[in-house]
């Protein structure tokens, strides 16, 4: 019992839909748990070619659906679980359109954890990605994150498919780690995190951060800083300012993470609250994007909210 995953590489709808109507008619033929994550216009000429198999088929848009990596993972365990044990058939096409350069990255390094948080279930998965609409580098990311390939109609291993754990030490190497000198700065010397609570949510509002969005990065950074003094060495702060349309908000400390977290840290969705990094994944999932560094200048856990 093994997932296969494949990336689908093709060129307008009409190639999309003679591949994709199909690969989800044969699967609710077999018996599959039959699943279309898709966008339009493919997610409306996909009902329409199945318009026969009503209730069938679970149809749900990706632009509803892929809003947050690590809160996909998790529904998409949900689905896995409330369909099991049949096997289930997932045409999967993720949101590239209107992503900076950092989410690219973080939605490249998700389908590459597919691979393991997937792993040992019995599950037939196929992303499409259209190559007339999608840059360069997205096509690329999907032959780094998949370990088969459909193009031009034939199903092939894929030689350029990458270890999760050494593509995302390859996402976090790429990443920026500079801080703008005038980002506002908060010494953290106690346990009471009240005044880190009030700092953070009035600076958020500050900068053009509301709602739920500002609670969620306040209550966030609670967290962080209660695990930096924790576990980490002082001097422990926390920097926050505006990067483009993100709140940015960091926590630092001079202490070395041991033993070394791997690039997967709080990626995985854990099976309980007891588990190692089930703090660090409640984070992720409160956040835009969530990035860990530690080394021997310290340990610095940055996190993005809009």
């Amino acid at each position: 019992m093994a997932l296969e995953h494949r990336a689908f590489l093709y060129r307008g709808l009409e190639e999309f839909l003679r591949v994709a109507v199909p690969f989800l008619r044969d699967g609710v033929r077999a018996g599959d748990a039959v699943v279309a994550v898709v966008r339009e216009p493919g997610l409306g000429a996909l009902r329409d070619s199945l318009s026969g198999f009503e209730g069938l088929v679970r149809f749900y848009d990706s632009e509803e659906f892929y809003r947050h990596p690590v809160r996909t993972l998790k529904q998409y365990q949900q689905l896995v679980n409330a369909m099991a044990p049949r096997r289930v058939r997932a045409l999967a096409e993720p949101v590239w359109q209107g992503r900076d350069a950092r989410e690219t990255v973080e939605w490249a390094r998700y389908e590459s954890l597919i691979n393991l948080v997937f792993g040992g279930v019995d599950a037939l998965a196929l992303c499409p990605y259209d190559r007339a609409a999608l840059p360069g580098a997205v096509l690329d990311h999907a032959r780094r994150t998949h370990p088969l390939l459909l193009d031009g109609g034939a199903t092939v291993r894929n030689g350029r498919y990458t270890d999760p754990v050494d593509f995302g030490d390859e996402c976090d190497r790429a990443r920026r780690v500079g801080r703008p000198a005038d980002a506002d700065y908060l010494p953290i010397r106690s346990n009471d995190l009240y005044p880190l609570r009030a700092f953070v949510g009035e600076r958020a509002v500050r900068h053009g951060l509301y709602g739920g969005s500002a609670r969620n990065l306040v209550t966030a950074a609670n967290e962080v800083a209660a695990n930096a003094l924790a576990y980490g060495c002082p001097p422990v702060g926390l920097w926050l300012w505006r990067d483009g349309r993100n709140v940015v908000c960091e926590v630092g400390d001079h202490g070395l993470w041991r033993p070394r977290p791997d690039s997967l840290t709080g990626f995985v969705p854990p099976g309980s609250a007891l588990e190692r990094g089930f703090g660090l994944w409640t984070v992720r999932l409160l956040v835009d994007l969530m990035e860990l560094r530690t080394g021997w200048d310290g340990t610095f856990v940055r996190l993005y909210a809009a």
